[in-house]
């Protein structure tokens, strides 16, 4: 880290979004760059767009991750998204195969979310100041009873329980290496690493954009975020986030 503080992490048993917490907390002073907020429930617990996240109390990982990123520019922030989703593809990639990022950032195994996450960056001028990471894994849940179409733990793929710490502390050296990375500018590196991980990151699969299905390739990601898709007639549109779709 930047930042000579020590990380530190702050452990709730319940709380309405680490996410929020987080905010709330530095409205009153400020956390050493990379500490975290772990929580063993979110009664409001969020995702991308008002999305909700479904976690049964203490078997999934809940937490988020603070750093003040004042070297990246507004309009490059998506790579605060690539090094939080490499970091969270990477520690599940050691306990299972087929895992994959599914474009901004949720984790998927195989066409199954593992891990959804929020990224909220807090702008001053033209470079971001403080950027919040708030991360849902599913780790131990067993069951999930909500609507969502396509949940997945990782207890429901290997049949095992797992210390929810461990994998926390994996995900956290991960995610450090790659903020160095950044420091040290290594952002090309970073971005080959995220494309190379990519869910249906090769061949023509179906998209929809409002009410009309279609099959594309990824032809690539902006630094923007902006995803480029082409049809088979090799024609290229541009997309922002929810302005397209995959279909699962």
């Amino acid at each position: 880290m930047e930042n000579k503080e020590v990380p530190v992490i702050l452990r709730l048993e319940e709380t309405n979004s680490t996410n929020q917490y987080v905010r709330e907390y530095l409205q009153k002073e400020k956390l050493p760059e990379g500490s975290v907020v772990v929580a063993q429930f979110q009664t409001a617990g969020r995702g991308q767009t008002g999305n909700s996240w479904e976690s049964a109390a203490g078997e999934n990982l809940l937490f988020s991750t603070v750093l003040y990123p004042d070297f990246i520019p507004a309009n490059r922030q998506f790579i605060i998204s690539q090094i939080t989703a490499l970091s969270v593809q990477e520690t599940l990639s050691r306990y299972t195969g087929e895992i994959t990022i599914k474009w901004p950032n949720d984790i998927y195994w195989k066409e199954k979310k593992i891990s959804g996450m929020l990224i909220e960056n807090d702008l001053t001028g033209k470079y971001i100041y403080t950027s919040i990471q708030g991360i849902g894994i599913n780790i131990n849940q067993k069951q999930f009873r909500s609507n969502a179409p396509n949940p997945v733990s990782l207890y429901q793929i290997t049949g095992k329980t797992y210390t929810k710490e461990d994998i926390l502390q994996e995900f956290l050296q991960l995610f450090y290496t790659y903020y160095l990375d950044l420091l040290q500018e290594k952002e090309e590196q970073i971005h080959t690493r995220y494309m190379q991980r990519l869910f249906r990151g090769e061949g023509y699969h179906p998209f929809r954009e409002n009410e009309r299905t279609f099959e594309a390739c990824i032809g690539g990601i902006e630094p923007t975020g902006h995803l480029i898709l082409e049809d088979k007639a090799g024609h290229q549109a541009r997309y922002a986030f929810k302005e397209v779709s995959f279909v699962v």
